[in-house]
């Protein structure tokens, strides 16, 4: 087996079981020292030993390269899949998912970066990945100002060039940008409209009147930049940073919005979110609209989030077909450029 592979995997794994966020940080930082040898090379320093002395590279680690060099699963891993199960489940609504359009790097308030959350997107079976890091408004999570944002467009380029040659994930260009108070867009309309989705969600004043934050939300909607609606109550329902009531507003008004003008509901998988609840994601079915099914991975192990997206999703009879992370991503983005 890989041996970078095995080691990334484990850290997806323990990620995906919320273990300790230094216990998956050890396993990518000994990934990120092997990656630099060749298969030859790494072979050579496990058998004579140099590897066991090196820099980041600690007991547990060292015997999973050693196991994987020499061919097997190491048996770290299998415990860990054994525990787990699959990555991708065989049917139903999750098997169906082929892209997420919500993720955050180290670029802004993520963990890693762009290159290690690709990875672990497509170890979930995912064809395609929207980076979507913050806007400059949002300074506590390090939003990105239209300079950082040029910066991370040629950097998403150039990776994407080396995932096209090598089999690799599909990377696509986007951002989480602020709806501001105003309703405007948290981003200049020129870098909008150089990117792939546009994903728009409510970070501030949260217990705005009804009235008003329901005139906020119609007006970004509106923009015809905007392609999905993030996580649209801000609720917060479990987890370290407490609970959080949802934001009021005319929730009729505003998904008639989002099928007026072509925008999808954000169906937010993050645990603590669950947003929208199950009777807004139910009254954004009868108005018509198009749901999208996200992560806002924070980190590589939050993938296996979708698997709670999307039993949140069959549980409201939300259909495939009205799910944009099912499409291919030509398809995907057609219909986020169309509008433009």
């Amino acid at each position: 087996m890989d041996p970078v592979a095995a080691l990334e995997e484990i850290a997806f794994l323990l990620e995906r079981d919320r273990a300790s966020s230094f216990k998956s940080k050890a396993f990518r930082r000994a990934a990120d020292v092997i990656g630099a040898y060749s298969a030859e090379e790494l072979a050579d320093r496990v058998h004579d030993g140099r590897l066991k002395r090196t820099k980041g590279i600690g007991d547990t680690t060292y015997a999973v390269i050693a196991e994987a060099v020499d061919g097997g699963v190491p048996s770290y891993l299998a415990d860990l899949r054994e525990k787990h199960g699959p990555a991708v489940p065989a049917a139903g609504l999750r098997a169906q998912l082929k892209g997420d359009l919500h993720s955050h790097t180290e670029w802004s308030d993520g963990t890693t970066p762009i290159g290690t959350m690709a990875r672990a997107a497509q170890l979930v079976g995912l064809e395609y990945l929207v980076i979507s890091d913050h806007s400059p408004n949002l300074t506590i999570a390090n939003g990105l100002s239209a300079e950082r944002l040029q910066q991370q467009l040629e950097v998403l380029d150039e990776l994407d060039a080396a995932n096209e040659a090598s089999g690799g994930i599909r990377l696509l260009s986007g951002i989480e940008t602020d709806i501001l108070l105003d309703g405007t867009l948290d981003q200049s309309p020129e870098m909008l409209d150089r990117l792939d989705v546009v994903v728009a969600s409510v970070h501030s004043k949260l217990r705005t009147e009804s009235r008003e934050m329901t005139q906020r939300m119609l007006r970004a909607i509106a923009d015809p930049r905007m392609n999905v609606l993030g996580h649209c109550t801000g609720r917060l329902v479990e987890g370290s940073r407490g609970t959080r009531p949802q934001s009021t507003f005319d929730a009729k008004a505003v998904f008639a919005a989002c099928a007026e003008h072509d925008v999808a509901v954000e169906i937010n998988s993050r645990p603590e979110r669950q947003d929208p609840p199950d009777d807004l994601i139910r009254l954004a079915l009868e108005a018509g609209c198009l749901f999208s099914i996200d992560t806002d991975a924070h980190a590589p192990g939050h993938f296996s989030f979708l698997d709670l997206g999307a039993a949140r999703a069959e549980a409201n009879g939300v259909p495939a077909e009205r799910i944009v992370t099912t499409w291919p991503a030509d398809r995907l983005l057609e219909w986020a450029a169309a509008k433009r």
